[in-house]
């Protein structure tokens, strides 16, 4: 990590401990001043010109700046807490950050993140629901989740108990991408059942928080997590879910972001299927038999996806071609430079590999010693 990149986490690490300054103010602040540096040389009045800077929050501002030393060594010492676990910090100005995530109105600024996002995971679904699902609720999860993996569409929940810690196995069965968020930190797994599940999600996924390390699962936390399940995903299914369960919550958040909402149907006079009928009763969810009709509605975004799929000839790549290929993207070139450090070879081996790789029709070259997956 360069000294830039950190002090760029410092600035929102920073502003984030200030009471009464969310996401969307220090958004606000970061595209005035660019820098503490310039933070700390402005002045009161020009504070106050800031959208959502009131006098009081240019007060704190002000003052928060004497502990600048404090914060750093606070950040040091989570980003090395971290490290420890196999987590690192994601801000939200980094390239990996979800694109998705970044349209919802107060994005988290700061992801903590064991795992790693791919390319897969522009096209996301969620998958909420009760805790206490019936046999039927367990059985359509089963159903979608497996459909959605065969669809190579990343499953993303809330590794809660019932539908969501459903949803997160049957993909990891399916050797699918699946990303939990949760609502502690990244440390502290809940329900402690699991640890197991949570370990394997981080293999072939991610788990991330918006929440330091140590922080405990408090009910207020939860509502904050619902609007990143539904924010990093083109749309949210919804099992099942009494009348006022959170998976209406997310459902909601889902709405307001402009994303879909799909709902199973359920039975009349069941507790757990008030929520989604309710849902499909007021228009606020399409309502689903299949996954195919989740595919249809998304025909547009996830069209590649949809219907008969014409599988490319394997190629067989050596450790260094596959090392060198899974750096690779699909839709943004990348500079050999770029390439020799991601994969820590030399820029002469870097294209060796890569030449090969051209000749098997795997990758393409572009001008300046650019490269992309063919």
């Amino acid at each position: 990590m360069t000294q830039e990149y950190f002090n760029n986490i410092h600035f929102y690490f920073h502003l984030l401990q200030i009471d009464g300054l969310g996401p969307n103010k220090i958004l606000n602040l970061k595209s005035k001043f660019s820098s503490f540096y310039e933070l700390n040389h402005s002045s009161y009045k020009s504070l106050l010109t800031i959208d959502g800077i009131s006098d009081l929050l240019a007060k704190r501002i002000i003052n928060s700046l004497k502990d600048m030393d404090s914060t750093r060594k606070d950040l040091y010492n989570e980003l090395e807490a971290l490290h420890k676990i196999g987590g690192k910090a994601l801000p939200y100005f980094d390239d990996n950050y979800p694109s998705l995530l970044k349209r919802i109105y107060s994005p988290p600024l700061l992801l903590y993140i064991k795992g790693n996002f791919t390319q897969e995971d522009k096209d996301s679904l969620a998958i909420v629901g009760t805790r206490n699902p019936t046999s039927y609720g367990k059985k359509q999860t089963e159903i979608i989740a497996k459909e959605l993996s065969l669809n190579k569409i990343t499953i993303v929940s809330g590794l809660a108990r019932g539908i969501d810690s459903i949803a997160h196995r049957t993909a990891v069965n399916n050797d699918s991408r699946t990303i939990a968020v949760i609502g502690s930190g990244l440390d502290v797994i809940y329900p402690k059942e699991n640890l197991k599940l949570f370990e394997q999600i981080t293999d072939n996924g991610a788990v991330i928080s918006e929440y330091r390390l140590k922080t405990k699962p408090d009910a207020q936390n939860f509502p904050k997590r619902n609007r990143i399940i539904s924010g990093m995903t083109l749309g949210t299914i919804v099992i099942e879910t009494k009348e006022n369960g959170g998976a209406l919550q997310t459902a909601h958040y889902a709405l307001d972001q402009n994303r879909e909402v799909f709902a199973i149907p359920g039975n009349l006079g069941v507790p757990q299927s008030e929520g989604t009928n309710l849902l499909i009763k007021k228009g606020e969810a399409k309502l689903i038999q299949n996954v195919d009709d989740i595919l249809d509605e998304l025909k547009i975004k996830i069209k590649p996806k949809i219907g008969i799929n014409i599988p490319k000839p394997k190629v067989e790549l050596s450790l260094f071609e596959e090392k060198v290929y899974e750096i690779l993207k699909e839709t943004e070139p990348i500079q050999i430079d770029k390439i020799s450090e991601l994969s820590g070879l030399s820029t002469s081996d870097c294209l060796v590999q890569l030449l090969t790789m051209e000749f098997k029709g795997l990758v393409k070259q572009l001008p300046g010693k650019n490269f992309q997956k063919a």
